[in-house]
């Protein structure tokens, strides 16, 4: 009998539509390695199922668990980024209604955020309030649930126990990477413009917090607190060399919600990677902030492998940004990003559209920035009102999407946030059509051409050739009417 089989649920097709063929990355999920390395280390036996990796339906996860015969089942529901979780309990929900037979309890950023709803809407019989570790220790050592940090449960009405502690970074260190199928991971595409590999592939963090409060950010939520947690960075270089050397992982995603913060964090394992004669064959991306680069760090952060930083860009209109608590000056922003890119690191920048403050002129202003920042790649949302952010908390019930996966930017259901002049679905046309502009930019493929070739222009081509994602919101004649409103 296992003890605990920890599953990372999956429903791709939903949440990304047909981008899950062969464009999105399928990602470790870090949380399942790091509460099984955890519990693994005070002698469990722990299996991993990777639902999301194998494409597997919930029907045969619940097979793979039938023959596990485990004691506890837990569905970590996070997903590649803090604000990633809540579409996921797309796929969670389902798997939670196939797996019979054995106790069942939901952990993650969503069900954080949730608890009590968790509970009560999904076939679980426990939901984590926190991290999960010393959760699922209290259970599986048969604890009285009165005296389970973290827990969420059923006493007649439902009961939710006082917050687990945070666990020392280091002893979540996620070194059981043999239990997870390492060979089906895989980057983004655009991680690989240059034609270097996407598999095999890995995410790790160094960091957990961010002192940060940004309004569309739910990941504080997860740990009740804004305590950032740093890994000891030679363990953070070992485990990076064990991932080459074992599994021949060179391209790898710092999953931090701000890897370059702390310069006294991120400097060591910069130097240590430098270090390592392997170093030149890495392909790293991390996030960082506009105030947060140090021009002078940049070329050591090149030489630690380092090849794209993501920056949280949010906005073209500096009164929009003030209005996500995301005081930037346009001089710092173009500033920033001509020194990485100076120092031979690429640029994906992060735009939001659909902010509280945003109006048809300043999503034009954001899309106008994106554009004459000459960024190697960008990402557009639309602003979502993620279950465990502020603007979740100041949205009405009305306004929020009608299905979990309607929190997902891909998805056919995605409903984004009205503002106080735009409806949802003007802000979803405005952000479709705003990447489309971008991406057939004749200045940008040229770009595309001289920075990584006939290859980065390929790739590209061949992301625009999937055509528009079809949405619920954006009936055929509106969305026309819309596109040809914002030229």
């Amino acid at each position: 009998m296992t003890d605990v089989v920890i599953i990372n649920p999956g429903a791709s097709r939903t949440i990304y539509q047909n981008l899950s063929d062969d464009l999105s990355a399928i990602e470790p999920n870090p949380w399942c390695r790091m509460i099984a390395g955890w519990l693994v280390d005070r002698g469990f036996d722990v299996a991993v199922l990777d639902q999301d990796a194998w494409r597997w339906t919930p029907e045969q996860v619940a097979e793979e668990v039938k023959k596990l015969n485990p004691r506890l089942v837990a569905i970590v529901v996070s997903g590649q980024q803090p604000s990633a979780s809540t579409q996921q309990m797309t796929g969670a929900s389902l798997l939670a209604n196939a797996i019979q037979g054995c106790p069942k309890i939901m952990i993650g950023n969503h069900p954080s955020a949730l608890p009590e709803r968790t509970l009560r809407e999904e076939d679980v019989d426990y939901v984590c309030d926190g991290e999960g570790p010393i959760t699922l220790l209290g259970l599986l050592n048969n604890e009285p649930l009165p005296h389970i940090d973290g827990l969420v449960w059923w006493d007649n009405a439902i009961v939710k126990n006082r917050r687990a502690p945070l666990i020392p970074i280091d002893d979540l260190h996620g070194d059981v990477w043999g239990l997870l199928p390492v060979s089906q991971y895989r980057a983004h595409t655009w991680q690989c413009l240059d034609g270097s590999p996407r598999q095999p592939y890995a995410s790790i963090y160094t960091t957990l917090g961010c002192p940060f409060k940004c309004s569309f950010c739910c990941i504080n939520v997860f740990q009740h607190s804004s305590t950032y947690r740093r890994r000891t960075p030679s363990k953070v270089v070992e485990q990076i060399k064990h991932l080459y050397q074992m599994y021949g992982v060179k391209t790898f995603k710092i999953a931090d919600e701000m890897f370059v913060l702390d310069q006294s964090h991120y400097l060591p394992i910069c130097e240590g990677l430098a270090a390592l004669p392997f170093a030149a064959e890495l392909n790293i991306w991390a996030y960082a902030r506009i105030d947060t680069v140090k021009p002078e760090t940049l070329s050591l952060m090149r030489r630690a492998g380092i090849r794209w930083l993501a920056l949280g860009i949010e906005s073209g209109s500096a009164h929009v940004r003030d209005g996500a608590i995301k005081s930037l000056d346009e001089d710092d922003i173009r500033n920033v990003v001509k020194a990485i890119q100076g120092a031979g690191i690429n640029v994906i920048g992060n735009f939001i559209y659909g902010l509280k403050d945003d109006t048809a002129e300043t999503m034009q202003q954001t899309l106008d920035l994106a554009k004459s920042l000459d960024l190697e790649f960008a990402n557009f949302y639309s602003a979502m009102p993620y279950p465990g952010s502020r603007l979740f908390d100041e949205t009405r019930s009305e306004d929020l999407p009608d299905s979990w996966s309607g929190y997902s930017q891909h998805s056919f259901d995605a409903k984004p946030l009205p503002t106080d002049a735009l409806s949802s679905a003007e802000v979803l046309a405005f952000r479709d059509e705003a990447f489309r502009q971008y991406y057939i930019n004749p200045d940008y493929q040229e770009s595309i051409v001289r920075k990584f070739g006939t290859t980065g222009f390929d790739n590209i081509r061949r992301m625009m050739s999937r055509g528009r994602l079809p949405r619920k919101l954006l009936v055929e004649n509106e969305y026309k009417d819309m596109i040809e409103s914002y030229g």
